[in-house]
């Protein structure tokens, strides 16, 4: 809990803050509500993808999103897959040219990628690591 709340603040220092050194960028946003293919989108490591998931009708929802490298069309990871509502965050360490493939079932769904720099990077820590003192 405490760590999924240490990343909803940083997320939310990367956008609100005016300093350079929490100065995240928002690379692109995709949004829907259907099964597609995102337009390509290109960034340097590090990088976060924050997704949200949602629907009018939670106990039939469901949605598996992976990462695909736009050039080779290769599966790259998995984002998120859920039959639940939801959020987070996910630390991207590769470099390239990718798309999400996005297979939705009534659930609606937002995908933004955020280019960050390395000290930024440094502070994120998943939610299944413990935190130094």
């Amino acid at each position: 809990m405490m760590n999924r709340l240490f990343a909803y603040m940083l997320f939310t220092l990367l956008i609100c803050s005016s300093s350079t050194a929490f100065a995240g960028k928002l690379v692109r946003e995709f949004s829907g509500s259907r099964s597609v293919y995102t337009a390509d989108f290109q960034v340097e490591d590090p990088w976060l993808i924050d997704w949200r998931v949602n629907s009018d009708y939670p106990r039939t929802m469901g949605i598996s999103v992976a990462l695909v490298n736009a050039k080779t069309g290769e599966h790259a990871g998995r984002v998120v897959q859920t039959k639940r509502r939801g959020d987070g965050l996910r630390l991207m360490n590769e470099s390239g040219v990718f798309r999400f493939k996005v297979d939705s079932s009534v659930t609606n769904w937002t995908l933004k990628v955020i280019q960050l720099n390395r000290e930024e990077a440094k502070l994120y820590k998943p939610k299944n690591e413990s935190r130094p003192q």
